[in-house]
């Protein structure tokens, strides 16, 4: 694909200056958890730690990605927030949360800040 991109393509790929972060969050939960049990915490994580940071989550039970719920991305102190949140948990036994990625294109480096 071309390099020499007007700014309205740039913004609509989500590449160059567009280019938008989040994080990759791995939970394992204690086995005698029970499914109520888990979809509590799932419930708590949603508000607490999404809705309250201004993030949203795709993904399953012990997978998935964080992004920010409107354009842009993801800073440093807001994924240090969830996983400090998560890690105060006792309903997990390992928590992993990725270093910021390129969301729209997980394969590329992320961009130097200007």
């Amino acid at each position: 694909m071309a390099t020499n991109r007007s700014q309205r393509l740039r913004k609509k790929l989500c590449v160059d200056e567009f280019q938008e972060l989040g994080f990759e969050l791995n939970l394992d939960f204690k086995e005698d958890l029970d499914d109520k049990a888990i979809d509590a915490f799932l419930e708590e994580f949603l508000k607490d730690a999404m809705e309250a940071n201004g993030l949203g989550y795709v993904g399953g039970d012990d997978f998935g990605l964080v992004c920010l719920i409107k354009r842009g991305s993801v800073n440093e102190e807001q994924r240090a927030a969830v996983e400090a949140w998560l890690k105060g948990r006792s309903e997990l036994t390992e928590v992993t949360v990725s270093p910021l990625i390129d969301v729209w294109y997980p394969e590329k480096p992320i961009n130097p800040v200007a």
